[in-house]
């Protein structure tokens, strides 16, 4: 497999403002085997909404049209923004965005086209599509590349500090799972997706959701193939107050740091441990009925008492049956076995995570009160962790 082209799909709603810089990055990429799709998109009927934020986002998307129209050929503009075109009924939203823009690339490309998953609020390098084609040619067994990433600092205290208590949250979450060597240790975010039109397919498309489609899709990915998690680069995607969708970086900066340990708390080591354990028994349940850290969550899930005799059955090989029990025991399982455990708050399970890292942290730290340089600082110590295991 030798991939040789690139389409980059990137959803826009209300990007005026970050169009110049996001044209610019792509005008000097080192190479020019690629086109860019966007969709530039909002509900019918913002054009003479009542509400005065729908109005402004409509304007801007039309604005932001016109700006795109002067691009160059190699940009292909989707318009569901304009009065006629916007989305109707529940087909709406970043999700259905993304569906328009792989689904068109699809139709128009062959199986061995590259697609890169990008957001317009995203900086990126001048190398980084030949970066990641050349990642994608160097491992061809692979069936996405999930890229690093970093939210800059935008200079204002009150949104940096909850944007680092989320990025914290989101490493801390990935290095537990790195470390047991867990299939679904990724990080899933649209701006950050790289993968082939074939596997696309394979996986039969997007599932167009209000938010978390990115995730979904990478799950999909992750068990009918296998997910490469390191290449040369770093997207940077802005850390800024949204509410376009119902979680993510965007709300989760919009509700502020106050919020954080109920919607995003730091899971306890020993959640992560059980995952762990759970894992290695798969290879002993084909042929015993033993006891794993998730049975009893798992029973009350799947609402039935006999788990494993029925996937036995139908799976006739150790390796295949160890393959579904991955795939049962699924990224979205772990994450619902996660919520079920008693907490610890986020300091006190941050400053046991970073003892057993030997990651310096002062023991009086704090999320609300410490110098914002001492968040980021601990920031920054986690990305490089998190990096050498995605290299490992």
């Amino acid at each position: 497999m030798h991939y040789s082209h690139i389409s980059v799909a990137i959803p826009m709603l209300a990007e005026l403002d970050n169009l110049p810089n996001l044209l610019d990055s792509l005008k000097h990429q080192t190479i020019c085997n690629f086109t860019v799709y966007c969709c530039v998109n909002n509900r019918e009927g913002w054009a003479l909404s009542d509400k005065e934020s729908e109005r402004a986002m409509y304007e801007n998307n039309q604005a932001s049209l016109e700006y795109l129209s002067t691009f160059s050929p190699r940009l292909n503009i989707l318009d569901y923004s304009s009065i006629g075109k916007g989305w109707q009924g529940k087909q709406h939203g970043v999700g259905w965005a993304r569906k328009v823009l792989f689904d068109s690339i699809a139709k128009e490309c062959d199986d061995n086209e590259l697609i890169v998953s990008l957001d317009a609020d995203t900086s990126f390098s001048n190398t980084y599509l030949e970066s990641v084609l050349c990642a994608m040619n160097k491992h061809p067994e692979h069936s996405v590349l999930s890229v690093p990433y970093y939210h800059p600092l935008s200079n204002d205290e009150y949104d940096d500090r909850a944007m680092l208590r989320y990025e914290i949250y989101m490493r801390h979450y990935i290095i537990n799972l790195l470390e047991s060597g867990n299939p679904y240790a990724f990080t899933a975010l649209g701006s950050a997706m790289v993968f082939p039109l074939w596997a696309y397919k394979k996986v039969g498309g997007i599932t167009p959701l209000q938010g978390g489609e990115d995730f979904y899709l990478m799950q999909k990915f992750a068990k009918t193939g296998r997910v490469l998690l390191s290449c040369n680069e770093t997207v940077k995607p802005q850390g800024r107050k949204s509410q376009r969708v119902p979680f993510g970086t965007g709300p989760a900066i919009a509700k502020g740091i106050d919020s954080m340990d109920i919607t995003y708390p730091l899971y306890p080591a020993e959640g992560f441990d059980a995952v762990r354990e759970t894992y290695a028994l798969f290879f002993r349940l084909y042929t015993e009925d033993i006891e794993t850290p998730m049975s009893d969550f798992l029973r009350q899930q799947l609402k039935t008492d006999d788990i494993w005799e029925p996937m036995r059955k139908n799976f006739k090989t150790r390796e295949l049956f160890i393959h579904a029990c991955s795939e049962r025991v699924d990224g979205l399982r772990i994450l619902q076995f996660l919520k079920t455990l008693p907490l610890r708050s986020a300091e006190e399970e941050l400053l046991l995570f970073c003892n057993k890292h030997r990651i310096s942290i002062n023991s009086e730290f704090n999320f609300r009160t410490s110098p914002i340089t001492e968040v980021d600082l601990l920031r920054n110590k986690l990305f490089e962790l998190e990096r050498s295991l995605r290299q490992s």
